[in-house]
């Protein structure tokens, strides 16, 4: 299936993590520069002026990005396309390898209104010209954390804004994987991703990571929270679902799930370390119901 769009999206040096490879809140990054070069270029390039926000992320890591002085490479389809919202679909390549597939619903947004719009027929238009059936990812299920989930204070910083004046959708993959980092710190010293390659011999890595944008977050000077919980650990992998809460009125932001493998310096999975198990299991995550 030929792509919508192809797009080249530059490496930098400080994209890279801990463990030498590009951080995977970076491909959410590229999956950004990728959609608004492609709506920027066509005949709907007003609708990211207008108000264009994302509903909802699932990214699939198949391979580490490594830093090169080649571009790595989006590939680009548009998907479903409704009323007010629409699908992108996303390869990321380097060189040969598929190293993350991932999809994002948008929604159009009037900020006047406060509420999504329906698009023109013209708007909506041109994106069904260009859309095709995407493949769906499995679904990581509906959690939430529970009572007793892992706490971390978030602090927003005015660069974390967007052009629209509130966080943009990128940041919360790092608001949550702060939290986490903290999160496994706690349990297991040996478990901070800073020194589990030396002094551990393991590491995590991120095999998908879904987020849903529940509410807008603004710039203030009193802190957010990040509410972490575990939903289930297997031999070699775990998966966690977060929380961006608003302490002061009770505002779940953005739900997070991520799913991670443990594995050692050459990245091959193992075991979960016992250590870090039992201390995960103090915070457990429950069942969420649809909204």
């Amino acid at each position: 299936m030929k792509p919508a769009a192809v797009v080249q999206v530059p490496l930098r040096w400080v994209d890279l993590d801990a463990q030498g490879h590009v951080n995977n809140a970076l491909i959410a990054d590229y999956l950004q520069e990728a959609r608004v070069r492609f709506l920027l270029e066509g005949e709907n390039a007003a609708l990211l002026g207008n108000g264009t926000l994302v509903v909802g992320h699932q990214v699939e890591y198949r391979a580490p990005v490594e830093f090169r002085n080649d571009p790595v490479e989006v590939r680009l389809w548009v998907g479903d396309v409704g009323a007010s919202r629409f699908t992108i679909g996303y390869q990321v390549v380097q060189g040969e390898v598929v190293a993350a597939q991932a999809r994002t619903v948008l929604c159009i947004f009037d900020f006047a209104t406060g509420r999504p719009r329906r698009m023109t027929p013209q708007e909506r238009g041109w994106f069904a010209a260009r859309s095709s059936e995407l493949a769906p990812l499995r679904p990581l299920g509906r959690w939430r954390p529970g009572p007793a989930a892992y706490t971390a204070p978030l602090t927003v910083r005015w660069t974390d804004l967007d052009s629209y004046g509130h966080v943009n959708n990128v940041r919360f993959f790092d608001f949550v994987a702060e939290a986490r980092v903290q999160m496994s710190g706690d349990a297991d010293p040996a478990g901070n991703r800073m020194s589990a390659a030396v002094e551990a011999g393991y590491l995590w890595m991120v095999v998908r990571q879904d987020v849903d944008y529940l509410a807008q977050l603004d710039h203030r000077l009193e802190p957010y929270q990040t509410r972490v919980a575990v939903v289930e650990i297997g031999r070699t992998s775990m998966t966690l679902v977060a929380e961006v809460t608003d302490p002061l009125a009770g505002t779940v932001h953005a739900r997070a799930r991520t799913v991670l493998v443990c594995g050692d310096r050459a990245g091959r999975p193992i075991p979960v370390p016992e250590e870090l198990r039992h201390g995960l299991e103090t915070w457990p995550a429950e069942p969420a119901g649809r909204g």
